[in-house]
């Protein structure tokens, strides 16, 4: 082999290398910023239901949650599914996420209150600690507030 062509070799294995490590970076990184905490899951989960993704929805909840959801995938068609989350988020305007409060070592609870045009809804949801990740494994049902300014009133 002659020497430009070996050198020619060398820097294309180089540059291969630092192509990969950059992307492993940012991968991993990406993996650890998603549920650093329950709130990031939380929003995590509202994104992927926004976007229609619904594995990235799955993979926000675990336990009975995780089956039950899995059930309902199953039951429908992708298309079916991508078209229920974002249909399901598409009148929220806003939401509030409480900070956790703790259960157990690896349990919390966080009150969720999504604002829609007219009216608010709390939920209570409880995530686990698995592997590091929050997950969400129960969600109570939602209950209604009253709402003294619906959203999107004028202000006089």
């Amino acid at each position: 082999m002659s020497r430009p062509r070996t050198a020619t070799i060398v820097t294309m294995l180089l540059l291969a290398a630092l192509l990969a490590t950059a992307v492993l970076r940012k991968t991993v990184v990406r993996q650890t910023a998603l549920a650093a905490t329950p709130q990031d899951t939380i929003y995590g989960m509202l994104d992927a239901a926004r976007a229609g993704d619904g594995n990235a929805y799955l993979g926000q909840y675990a336990g009975p949650m995780e089956a039950q959801l899995r059930q309902a995938i199953a039951e429908k068609t992708a298309a079916d599914f991508k078209g229920y989350l974002q249909a399901s988020n598409a009148e929220i305007k806003g939401v509030a996420v409480s900070e956790p409060k703790t259960l157990s070592d690896r349990e919390v609870e966080v009150r969720v209150e999504f604002i829609y045009q007219d009216r608010n809804e709390v939920q209570r949801m409880v995530l686990e600690k698995f592997s590091g990740n929050w997950k969400i494994t129960r969600v109570d049902g939602a209950e209604r507030v009253k709402t003294l300014v619906p959203y999107g009133s004028p202000v006089e």
